[in-house]
């Protein structure tokens, strides 16, 4: 029979005792108050600068390049936050003064954004300024949607309108994500064309392209200007019902601005009519395919097509450069946010193996935030706290929450109730016996689900990109886009450094701990 005696369970227990509280403790604190401070908006920032948005693609990136310098050509400070996603990111960052002015399509205003409002083209201005938002004249171009094909299928199966799609229902459709909800979108199109195909699937609007090469999609969606309708030879089915309304492009800005710095939306003005739908595709060409970086494309055309000799973009750092910018961001990322989640899941983690009704709410509370898909998270966070780090980083704290809470729990309720029962015969009142007892029998299961929430911290903290936090998920995404392995690479290769890199640290403190506890236990005198 094993001996559960109090001198051995003393002799095997005795953990390392602080006498003051450990110096990390002030910054975890801290850390935990920088998370709930409220963000400040651009505006508040700085009241001499601008700040420009961009959405999730290469045309949109390169007007958002074109805003910034001429803005700095007009003696304006600005800076471009680029590739922040979707049309309702950029709208709500607008609104809130996270930036200033970003390119938009009136199309996208009037189907996707002002749904509650009854809008139309000639009423736009006047109801975006219901908003304190403001747009300048279009820019020249109608990026609409549009359906592709492969031109020798298109031809093999007599494919030439949209309304020609009825006689093929087995053929696949791969849309963008966002045209898989719009309100002018695939729902609204299948009605108005009576189209029956069911297997229809939503995937990156880049991601289509290589699914419609490699013949995994047969039709998908296409912007009008694409570099790849003409890069590729698609054929862009002929829109017979006139279902797809106009996308002029524009810049809409905060009505703010140009009370701020008036000199802001004059600048912008240069753009108006200048760029033709011809025009805008080779621009893209020369960006996605051709692989030319956007703000040399923008700077380019400033000074070719406008006469802007002075305008020059900065050249690209170097790879090192790049690489150690975005280890920064993903380490501050992943450090605050893991670190916040440890200290709140512990404490959870011992409430719900010690008073068993209350923690079983919540182990359900945090179980359900841990089942929400990581990307809905994110953008539950912009609404509240805007965009960058402090929204990405709130996600992660929720999203790091549960392996640590649940480890906790588990490892506390596993000990055997004999060391339980010794303990109790030492004397040793509650709060003595969790810390000095029940915490170190629990230490490998809890470092366990540290380890774990590591792991999925730092591979989720990639999608903060999308809301502008920066780290190695903004190479990845810029690589998705133009189709660079090269800039995937540059994101993911060193993700998974850092991963290692982080499961290694956590192996030595667990080491270490576990050394002190049993260096402590054998200079524990028997009792």
């Amino acid at each position: 029979m094993a001996d559960h005696s109090p001198a051995l369970l003393s002799a095997h227990l005795h953990p390392v005792r602080y006498h003051r509280t450990p110096p990390v403790l002030a910054g975890l604190l801290l850390s935990l108050l920088l998370l709930l401070a409220p963000p400040v908006s651009a505006a508040q920032e700085d009241g001499g600068s601008v700040t420009v948005g961009s959405k999730q693609f290469t045309e949109n990136v390169i007007l958002g390049h074109m805003a910034t310098l001429l803005l700095e050509d007009a003696g304006l400070t600005a800076r471009h936050r680029a590739e922040l996603g979707g049309s309702r990111f950029l709208w709500e960052a607008l609104r809130r003064g996270d930036i200033d002015l970003y390119p938009e399509y009136t199309g996208t205003l009037i189907e996707e954004i002002l749904t509650d409002d009854e809008v139309t083209p000639e009423t736009l201005a006047e109801v975006l300024a219901t908003y304190n938002v403001r747009m300048t004249a279009p820019l020249g171009f109608n990026n609409t949607y549009a359906l592709g094909m492969r031109p020798e299928q298109a031809d093999t199966l007599g494919i030439e309108t949209v309304s020609d799609l009825r006689q093929h229902p087995t053929l696949q459709f791969a849309f963008s994500n966002e045209f898989m909800e719009r309100g002018d979108g695939w729902p609204a199109l299948q009605q108005a064309y009576n189209l029956p195909q069911q297997q229809v699937r939503g995937v990156d609007h880049d991601i289509s392209y290589q699914g419609l090469r490699s013949g995994a999609a047969d039709v998908i969606d296409l912007y009008s200007t694409d570099a790849e309708i003409d890069a590729y030879n698609l054929r862009v089915l002929e829109d017979d019902r006139s279902f797809f309304t106009e996308y002029k492009a524009v810049f809409v800005y905060r009505a703010d601005l140009s009370e701020r710095l008036p000199g802001a939306p004059t600048a912008l003005e240069q753009l108006e009519s200048t760029l033709s739908e011809q025009r805008m595709m080779q621009l893209n060409r020369r960006s996605k395919i051709e692989g030319t970086h956007e703000a040399q494309v923008a700077a380019a055309f400033l000074s070719e097509d406008l006469g802007l000799a002075g305008v020059t973009a900065v050249g690209t750092a170097r790879l090192v450069d790049r690489v150690g910018q975005r280890t920064v961001e993903h380490g501050l990322l992943v450090f605050i946010s893991l670190l916040a989640a440890v200290v709140a899941a512990i404490p959870l983690g011992v409430l719900a193996a010690k008073r068993r009704r209350l923690g079983s709410g919540v182990l359900l509370l945090i179980g359900l935030t841990y089942t929400t898909p990581s990307l809905a998270l994110l953008a539950l966070m912009v609404p509240p706290l805007g965009l960058g780090f402090v929204p990405a980083a709130v996600a992660l704290f929720i999203y790091s929450l549960l392996p640590v809470v649940w480890n906790t729990y588990t490892g506390l309720r596993d000990i055997p109730e004999p060391l339980l029962e010794s303990a109790e015969a030492l004397g040793l009142p509650p709060a003595a016996k969790l810390r000095l007892v029940e915490l170190p029998l629990a230490l490998p299961s809890i470092m366990a689900g540290i380890k774990v929430a590591a792991v999925i911290n730092i591979g989720t903290a990639t999608l903060g990109a999308l809301i502008g936090a920066g780290g190695y998920g903004q190479p990845i995404l810029t690589g998705i886009r133009r189709a660079d392995l090269s800039l995937i690479l540059e994101g993911t290769i060193p993700a998974a450094v850092m991963t290692v890199g982080v499961l290694v640290l956590l192996e030595g403190i667990e080491r270490l701990l576990t050394t002190r506890r049993s260096t402590s236990s054998a200079s524990a005198p028997a009792t």
